[in-house]
């Protein structure tokens, strides 16, 4: 609907402070998780025509091209076309087609799909750049991993339905709560019962300890002491998933299957 590709059932959609328009438009870039691409065309006429389209002129998007040609190592398909091309590089034909009109807005749907480890970390580190422009990158991916690694502000979405939304940061600092990560020469029963805990689970060699809400930290970290050899002790940062997943079955939103 921001794209214009659906129209709204009712309502209005602001952007940059204002209705969308043809205007608007071209101030945004949009990746869409299936390929845009005219298959037949080659990869040269294909980016300058969608710069034409996003009103750039010739001699402007000439030098944003060949500027990102070189980036994404794209420059011997010059001549070839989409359909020849694998599934990563598409996906750099259609990166560089988001950008060329130097857009103050990024609408990424899994923009890493097709890319290999080098590229993947190749586009990262232009997001990372295009971010500290003060562009606006609004990021789509079912694999949270990438999004926590990105993101400043998530939408955590599950059946349609937003069930979180914030300051990543802010939210890992919530959940975190009552959670430690520690390191001890103990069983996992020994571990289990010591004061004030209400959870444990073992992580790569050390214990995951979700303390009962009110514990003094420093008075159950003297008596992990007094038991056991404790060799490491810190506070612990869940992962985006482990969030999601809390988000969901509080939504009431989680699936039961049966695998037989």
């Amino acid at each position: 609907m921001t794209m214009n590709i659906t129209a709204p059932d009712s309502g209005e959609i602001h952007v940059l402070g204002k209705p969308m328009d043809r205007e608007t438009q071209n101030r945004i870039g949009y990746l869409p998780e299936e390929r845009g691409l005219y298959r037949k065309m080659k990869v040269l006429d294909h980016l300058y025509f969608l710069a034409a389209i996003k009103e750039v002129n010739r001699e402007t998007a000439r030098a944003r091209i060949e500027e990102w040609l070189d980036k994404m190592e794209l420059r011997p398909w010059l001549n070839k076309k989409v359909d020849e091309l694998s599934k990563g590089m598409q996906q750099k034909v259609q990166f560089i087609a988001t950008i060329v009109h130097d857009p103050e807005v990024l609408i990424l749907d899994e923009v890493f799909s097709g890319l290999d480890p080098i590229n993947t970390a190749l586009v990262k580190d232009y997001l990372t750049a295009f971010r500290a422009k003060g562009k606006t990158i609004v990021f789509s991916t079912h694999v949270l991993e990438q999004a926590e690694k990105l993101c400043d502000e998530i939408c955590l979405m599950a059946k349609s339905k937003k069930i979180l939304e914030g300051n990543l940061k802010e939210l890992k600092r919530t959940h975190a709560e009552g959670q430690i990560r520690m390191s001890l020469r103990a069983s996992a029963a020994e571990v289990a019962a010591l004061p004030g805990v209400s959870a444990s689970h073992p992580v790569n060699g050390a214990y995951v300890i979700s303390l009962v809400p009110g514990t003094d930290r420093q008075a159950f970290l003297r008596t992990a002491i007094e038991r056991h050899e404790v060799n490491a002790f810190s506070d612990r940062e869940p992962e985006l998933e482990e969030i999601y997943l809390h988000a969901v079955q509080k939504a009431g939103l989680a699936e039961t299957r049966t695998i037989e």
